[in-house]
């Protein structure tokens, strides 16, 4: 028996955790347990409230084994390097990294952690030879088998779009686009002077990240102001906090504004043209230089998705996505087959293929 911890340091992870579980399920020698971290949010602009005894129930109901135990494990699986990686023993580390986008923190956490050694699982070519530029190749033991976090986008019939159009209330004769801005750097500022252009001749769906209404990492203003915006204008639809998972929005949305979030590189792997709001560049660096992304925003996507530099660019950005070129759905073949590996709802399957090797070698 191979007893696993998936470690949720954050309650989001889990949609990128998911798929491999479900995989891992089905083998009977793998005992597997869910760890919920604190997720704290903050209320009165000063305390911190834990989250942890509802994040627990939230799994419980999901039918998911849960323990509050770090020791004992022969395998972690994390969407993010361990907290404190000391407290989990001589353990087998599994690393899926929650988001598929440019940001640098994924690899940069797992240099800091030199000292402890991580199965690391990529999405495709384009992040290795990231990593071999920087002389990074040997800080861990790298495979590019496709994340599973993408797997479900590939499931026949997984994702229900006419339930959620019935469900949302969406006109089906105007195009939908999703606003689903990062926490920090973010577009939510400069978007939400322009964004009611948008209206009343498309459906727009709003997608905050859940640090954007936790108030801990960013001010609670990134969700009161489209609170309001929700209440006020009957064709926009705001996603609350506790659904974390956007999957099933990217599914739907006719295109997507974002700025350096992942979401970004997800629409892509759907064959999806979305647009990049390219933010100064000043607030793209770590606090010792390194670059947070791995690729300029300029750059990201240049020729098959529309950048926006200001707030005005809104509308011909949309009108252009929404109407690509054929030049735009060259360049978008052309990344995704760079960016992404078996976009074929598999990845699953060969993560969990490469574990049972992994965990072979150890015994």
């Amino acid at each position: 028996m191979i007893k696993v911890l998936f470690d949720l340091k954050k309650e989001y992870y889990f949609t990128s955790l998911y798929p491999l579980y479900l995989q891992l399920s089905k083998d009977p020698k793998y005992k597997i347990y869910f760890r919920a971290g604190k997720d704290h949010k903050r209320v009165l602009s000063i305390l911190l409230i834990k989250q942890k005894s509802e994040i627990e129930a939230r799994l419980k109901k999901k039918g998911l084994r849960i323990t509050n135990s770090t020791t004992g494990f022969d395998l972690v699986i994390c969407g993010d390097v361990l907290k404190h990686p000391q407290k989990y023993g001589e353990v087998t580390r599994i690393h899926l990294d929650h988001g598929v986008g440019t940001k640098t923190l994924r690899i940069r956490n797992i240099k800091k952690q030199k000292d402890y050694h991580y199965h690391v699982f990529l999405e495709g070519n384009c992040w290795f030879d990231y990593i071999k530029k920087l002389g990074w190749e040997n800080i861990a033991d790298f495979y590019i088998t496709g994340l599973p976090k993408l797997d479900p986008f590939f499931w026949n019939g997984f994702f229900d779009n006419a339930k959620l159009i019935r469900e949302l209330g969406l006109d089906t004769k105007k195009k939908t686009v999703l606003f689903a801005p990062s926490y920090k750097p973010s577009c939510i500022k400069f978007v939400q002077s322009r964004i009611t252009e948008l209206l009343p001749d498309h459906n727009l769906i709003i997608k905050l990240h859940p640090y954007s209404w936790s108030g801990k990492y960013a001010p609670h203003s990134q969700h009161r102001f489209y609170e309001k915006l929700a209440k006020k204008h009957p064709f926009v639809f705001l996603i609350g906090k506790e659904d974390f998972d956007i999957y099933p929005y990217l599914s739907l949305a006719d295109t997507l504004i974002s700025d350096t979030s992942s979401v970004i590189n997800e629409f892509l792997a759907l064959g999806k043209f979305g647009i990049i709001y390219v933010l100064p560049e000043s607030q793209l660096k770590h606090s010792d230089g390194m670059e947070s992304v791995s690729i300029a925003p300029k750059d990201w996507l240049k020729g098959a998705f529309p950048h926006m530099y200001k707030p005005e660019d809104l509308l011909t950005a949309v009108k252009t996505a929404l109407n690509p070129t054929d030049k735009m759905k060259q360049k978008l073949k052309e990344y995704r087959q760079y960016f992404f590996t078996g976009l074929d709802g598999k990845s699953s399957q060969r993560v969990k293929a490469k574990i049972d090797d992994i965990m072979k070698e150890r015994s």
